[in-house]
């Protein structure tokens, strides 16, 4: 085990979440512990974390949920801790993108023993991994994730940083459609409540960027009644 390796734990329960914290900073992690699902999700917007501890019955925003946006952007373990012994939010949660599910209450020799799995099994996955980010797609875009760069026939363009991370969603997932209140809950890291104008907003500044027109998409498509996806073709 890496001492390195940093853990964002989720767990809403203090007294809980102290016990999981000093065993796994005794067992050599870096622990970051949020009490709720938007904090959580706004810690691993900012963080890099090697591995999420995940709760599923949280305030603000639930595990599932949580899970969820993790999902959209990262293969980082997830691994959920419940008291939840139904099947259904088992298979729910592994059906999500999480890893592995634990019931509550467990051991935590168990419960670091499954960490260490996790780790060696996404180091490996890493280690496969091709070192080249830079994506091209059709009609001269290029879209570099890892700098957070978008270029437009060799120019950058300069886009606001909500903007970025709508287009790095979108193309991260070709040909899924996401409503505005995913893409809200995501790019946001708020609850989607009348947030609909606002998402709208930003496609058109962003597709006015691109130059991409809405009747005659290249790269993002409305989704009549329901939100956006993107359709452009992936050329390297």
């Amino acid at each position: 085990m890496n001492d390195k390796d940093k853990i964002l734990l989720v767990e809403d329960d203090p007294e809980i979440a102290r016990i999981l914290m000093d065993h796994l900073r005794r067992e050599g992690f870096a622990v970051t512990w949020a009490s709720s699902g938007l904090e959580s999700w706004e810690d691993f917007r900012k963080g890099q974390y090697h591995l999420v501890l995940l709760d599923l019955m949280l305030p603000e925003m639930d595990g599932f949920t949580v899970c969820k946006h993790i999902r959209l952007t990262s293969d980082v373990p997830v691994l959920i801790m419940s008291a939840r012994t139904q099947e259904e939010s088992k298979l729910k949660g592994l059906g999500l993108g999480a890893d592995d599910y634990i019931t509550k209450p467990f051991s935590l020799a168990e419960l670091t023993a499954r960490i260490e799995a996790h780790l060696n099994r996404y180091r490996r996955y890493q280690g496969g991994q091709s070192n080249s980010v830079l994506q091209q797609y059709n009609d001269g875009l290029m879209i570099h994730p890892l700098n957070q760069q978008v270029k437009l026939h060799d120019v950058e363009l300069q886009l606001t940083g909500k903007e970025g991370a709508l287009l790095m969603l979108l193309a991260s997932h070709p040909n899924r459609a996401f409503t505005k209140t995913e893409i809200y809950e995501h790019v946001w890291g708020q609850p989607a409540e009348g947030s609909s104008g606002t998402v709208t907003v930003h496609i058109k500044s962003l597709r006015a960027k691109l130059g991409d027109e809405p009747h005659q998409p290249r790269w993002i498509q409305t989704v009549w009644g329901s939100g956006y996806r993107f359709i452009g073709e992936r050329i390297k």
